[in-house]
C-alpha cells in the first residue's frame, strides 16, 4: 500500500499529546500577536514602528514555542521530577536577590513604583513572580509525591516534621516573600499552592491548620506594616487602599476645578478601570475591528493588565467569549489528562496545578477588566505583553503537553495488552447463534417450533 502523502494535516494528525491543548496554545499565541500589533504605542521606542514591536514579539513567540517543543520532547517524567525538586531553591534564591536590592552591575534588583519585582541580568529582565508561580507548583507536585512514596531523605523518622519541612514551610515562606513585591501575586500564588496541596490528598485537619497559619502570617505582616508606619511591607498599604478605600474619585473629578492637582490625582485613580469599562462597552457584539481601539491611547497598561478589555473593544463579545472558552477548554482537557495519568501522583498534580495556575490567572485578569474586584496587575496568560510571563507559561504548557503525551502512550500500551472484549476463536459460534436468532424471530426455523407439552397446553 502506498504511503500517504505528507501534508501539514498529516503532521498534525500524527502529533502526540493532547491536540486540544495544542490548539489552545496556538490560538492564544495568535491572539497575542494580533493584539500586540494593534495595542498601545507606549511599547514603541525611539524610531520604532509597529512592525518593530511585532518583530520583537515574534522573537519571544518563537523562543516560547521552542521551549514548549523542548519540554514536549522529553520522554520521561523522571527528568521533570528532578527539575521540579529544585523549584523551591530557585524561587527562594530569586526572591532573596530581589528583596535584598542587589546591585552588582551585571545583576541587579530593579524597583518600579515602590516595588521590586524584576531582576535585570545584563540586557535581560526577569519578572521573578512569574517564575516563582510555575516553579512552586512543580515543586509541590514533586514534594507531595515524594512524601507519599517515602522518598524524602531528611527527617524520615518523623513524617509530621518532614511534611512541615518539605511542603508547609516552603508554601508559607514563599507566600510571605512575595508580599513586598506584590500583594496580588502573593495571595494568588499562595492560593494556587494551597489548592495543589489540597489536590494532593492531605488531611482536612492539616489543611485547616495550614490555612490558619497562612492567615495568621498575613495578619502579622499587616500588623508590622501598621506599627512601622507604612515603612515595612509598603505594598500592603497599596492593597488595603484598593480594597478598603471608599473615596468617590468620580465625584471629586466632577467637583474639582479642571487642571487642579486634586482633579488630576482623582483622575489618575479612575483612569484605567473606567477606560477599561468604556472599552468593553464600546466593543459591542463584534467589536470595532483590528487596530480600531481608542482606549489604548488612554490606558498605559492596556497591553498587559487590561488586555482582555482591549480584545473586547476590537473583537467584541464574540472575541471575548472565544478567550473564555479557550481557558475553560484547558481546564476540561487537563481534567482528562489527569484522569489518564493512572497512579502517578506527580503527573496528576503537575498537570492540575499548572492548569489551575493558567486558567485561574486568566479569569482573575478577566474579572478585573470587567470591574469585578480591585486591580491586581495579573496578565492574561500567553496573550498579554511581557517576555518573562509569556516564556514561563510556555514552559507550563510544555509540561502539560509532555505529560499528556506520556499518558497517551501509557493508555495505548495498556489497550494493546488488554484482553479483547470478544474472543476471536468464538466468532463463528457467535455468528451461528445470531443467525439462529434471526430465523426464530422471522418464523423460518422449523426446528424451533414448540410442542404442546413444551407450550404446556
Amino acid at each position: 500500500m502506498a504511503d500517504k502523502k505528507k501534508t501539514i494535516w498529516n503532521f498534525f494528525e500524527n502529533t502526540e499529546g493532547d491536540k486540544v491543548v495544542w490548539i489552545i496554545v496556538l490560538m492564544l499565541i495568535m491572539f497575542s500577536i494580533l493584539c500586540i500589533f494593534s495595542s498601545t504605542s507606549r511599547l514603541l521606542g525611539p524610531g520604532q514602528s509597529r512592525l518593530d514591536i511585532v518583530w520583537d514579539h515574534l522573537k519571544i513567540v518563537i523562543f516560547g514555542l521552542a521551549l514548549i517543543l523542548v519540554c514536549y520532547a522529553i520522554p520521561s517524567l523522571n527528568f521533570f521530577r528532578k527539575l521540579s525538586s529544585l523549584g523551591f531553591i530557585l524561587s527562594l534564591g530569586l526572591l532573596a536577590v530581589l528583596i535584598s536590592g542587589v546591585d552588582l552591575g551585571f545583576v541587579r534588583s530593579i524597583e518600579i513604583n515602590g516595588a521590586r519585582r524584576i531582576i535585570q541580568v545584563g540586557p535581560l529582565q526577569l519578572h521573578v513572580n512569574e517564575v516563582v508561580k510555575v516553579a512552586m507548583v512543580l515543586y509541590l507536585a514533586w514534594a507531595i509525591d515524594a512524601f507519599k512514596r517515602k522518598e524524602l531523605k531528611l527527617l524520615n523518622d518523623t513524617p509530621k516534621y518532614q511534611k512541615i519541612f518539605y511542603i508547609y514551610g516552603p508554601f508559607l515562606l514563599i507566600t510571605l516573600l512575595l508580599l513586598p513585591g506584590s500583594n496580588s501575586a502573593a495571595l494568588f500564588t499562595g492560593g494556587i499552592m494551597f489548592l495543589t496541596i489540597l489536590l494532593g490528598g492531605d488531611s482536612g485537619k492539616d489543611l485547616g491548620i495550614l490555612l490558619l497559619a497562612g492567615i495568621a502570617a498575613l495578619a502579622l505582616c499587616v500588623g508590622i506594616y501598621k506599627i512601622s508606619g507604612g515603612k515595612v511591607f509598603e505594598r500592603i498599604g497599596t492593597g488595603l487602599s484598593r480594597v478598603l478605600d471608599k473615596e468617590d474619585y468620580e465625584a471629586i473629578v466632577m467637583k474639582s476645578r479642571a487642571g487642579s492637582v486634586e482633579y488630576y490625582q482623582a483622575l489618575d485613580e479612575i483612569r484605567q478601570p473606567y477606560s477599561a469599562k468604556i472599552a468593553v462597552h464600546q466593543g459591542g457584539l463584534i467589536g470595532k475591528g483590528p487596530g480600531q481601539s481608542t482606549q489604548r491611547y488612554v490606558v498605559p497598561d492596556i497591553s498587559e493588565d487590561y488586555m482582555y478589555s482591549f480584545i473586547i473593544e476590537e473583537y467584541g463579545i464574540i472575541g471575548g467569549m472565544i478567550i473564555v472558552i479557550l481557558y475553560l477548554s484547558l481546564l476540561a482537557r487537563s481534567a482528562i489528562i489527569v484522569r489518564n495519568c493512572g497512579k502517578d501522583l506527580y503527573a496528576k498534580l503537575a498537570v492540575a496545578g499548572l492548569a489551575l495556575l493558567i486558567s485561574g490567572q486568566a479569569f482573575l485578569h478577566i474579572c478585573v477588566n470587567v470591574d469585578i474586584g480591585p486591580m491586581t496587575g495579573q496578565t492574561l496568560p500567553l496573550v498579554s505583553h511581557g517576555a518573562s510571563a509569556f516564556l514561563c507559561f510556555c514552559i507550563a504548557f510544555g509540561v502539560i503537553l509532555s505529560i499528556s503525551k506520556i499518558a497517551s502512550k501509557r493508555i495505548a500500551k495498556e489497550t494493546l495488552n488488554a484482553d479483547p472484549l470478544v474472543d476471536l476463536h468464538q466468532e463463528q459460534t457467535i455468528e451461528t447463534d445470531l443467525a439462529d436468532l434471526d430465523d426464530f424471530e422471522s418464523g423460518n426455523d422449523i426446528n424451533q417450533e414448540l410442542t404442546d407439552d413444551e407450550y404446556e397446553v
